[in-house]
This record gives structure tokens, C-alpha cells and sequence, in this order.
């Protein structure tokens, strides 16, 4: 991310800081109730359907049991090992942005300070600032009632579904 000649440049997108009228964060975390309550009903779920498996396939069904019921437990520690993502909101003219994304919130603090210094004072020097922690593709994973898929993310602009 740049900041030069009055423009804040996030990967290919200019962003005029006279235009900027708001900066800020967003943070974005795994629904970790939803995701115990999934895991409960997928694995009583598997409990009667495996259990019905490892009943008539003996020794291999229950090997097929026990792996099946790792991976549910697997899938869950996975989900609730995310680490939070903080977002960068730019609103310009109207229109909320989010203009890059990181798992580190002291990068975005950092950012959202630099970038509103820059606002205060558009005309000074060159700034480059490189987030370590900066996160692209598919980096949230949804969870809830009105969730059905991935939201994706390429480290610029807005979030694609």
C-alpha cells in the first residue's frame, strides 16, 4: 500500500484522500456457536448412521466410525483455531469499501492511523506501508443461518460471494 501525490494506492486501486470521508476497521470472527451446535448435530447424526455401519461391517466399520467422527472433530478445531481478520473500511463518496484485509489488528490500527494523517495532510511525502500479515483468497468462512457459502477475498476491493 502507497500513499503519494495526494492517492492511496491499495494494489491496482487509487483511492483520492480528498475523497476519503471515513476510515476505519472491521473485524470478522467465526461464529463459534454455530459451529459447536453443527458439529453436535453432524456427529449425533453420524452416531446413528455409523453406528448402524460399524453394527454390520464389524472391525472395517468401525474403523470407517472413528475416522468418519476424527475428521467432524478435526473439521470443528479447525474452525474454532481462525484467527480473527481485520478489514480496512474506506468510505468515499458514499461508498463503504473494504479495502484490504489482515490477521494482525495492530497492522490495521497502524494503517488506519496512517492513512488518517494522510488525510489531515495530503501533500506530504511518499508513504509505503507493508502489511506482513495481509490475507487473499478465500479467507472467511461463514457460519450461521443465513450463511451458505464462502465469502472470497483478494486482498483489495470488496468481498465476492
Amino acid at each position: 500500500m502507497t500513499i503519494s501525490e495526494g492517492v492511496l494506492w491499495v494494489g491496482g486501486e487509487a483511492y483520492p484522500l480528498r475523497n476519503i470521508s471515513h476510515v476505519s476497521q472491521r473485524r470478522l470472527t467465526v461464529d463459534k456457536d454455530a459451529a459447536w451446535k453443527q458439529f453436535i448435530l453432524r456427529s449425533i447424526g453420524w452416531f446413528i448412521l455409523g453406528g448402524i455401519l460399524a453394527a454390520v461391517g464389524d472391525t472395517a466399520g468401525m474403523i470407517v466410525f472413528l475416522v468418519v467422527e476424527a475428521l467432524l472433530i478435526w473439521k470443528l478445531v479447525s474452525a474454532l483455531r481462525k484467527p480473527p481478520v481485520y478489514g480496512l473500511v474506506l468510505n468515499t463518496s458514499g461508498t463503504q469499501r473494504e479495502a484490504i484485509w489482515t490477521t494482525r489488528q495492530e497492522d490495521m490500527q497502524r494503517l488506519v492511523h496512517e492513512i488518517t494523517k494522510a488525510i489531515g495532510n495530503p501533500d506530504v511525502a511518499q508513504t509505503v506501508i507493508n502489511l506482513a500479515h495481509a490475507v487473499q483468497g478465500d479467507l472467511i468462512q461463514q457460519y450461521g443461518a443465513g450463511s451458505v457459502r464462502k465469502a472470497q477475498h483478494s486482498g483489495s476491493g470488496n468481498i465476492r460471494f
